[in-house]
């Protein structure tokens, strides 16, 4: 319990409202969506996608979407 207590600090200290864990809309994999007061941060840790947008007005801050490598997709897929 100290713990979340201690982690629910460390966020507010950041200005996080609120953590949805969410799909990549990049890779698929699981994502943090951050809620911060001024802006929410979308990122995934597996693919290295990140969008940032205005909490106010919804448009885009900073996104960066790399490219899928084409011989992972093809080693991790579940018919080979």
């Amino acid at each position: 319990m100290q713990a979340i207590q201690k982690n629910a600090a460390t966020w507010e200290n950041l200005g996080i409202l609120t953590l949805e864990i969410v799909r990549c809309p990049n890779c698929g994999s699981l994502a943090e969506r951050y809620y911060l007061s001024t802006q929410h941060k979308l990122q995934c840790d597996h693919c290295d996608y990140l969008m940032t947008t205005c909490a106010q007005t919804g448009r885009v801050i900073e996104a960066y979407a790399p490219g899928l490598n084409i011989a992972r997709l093809i080693l991790s897929s579940p018919n080979t």
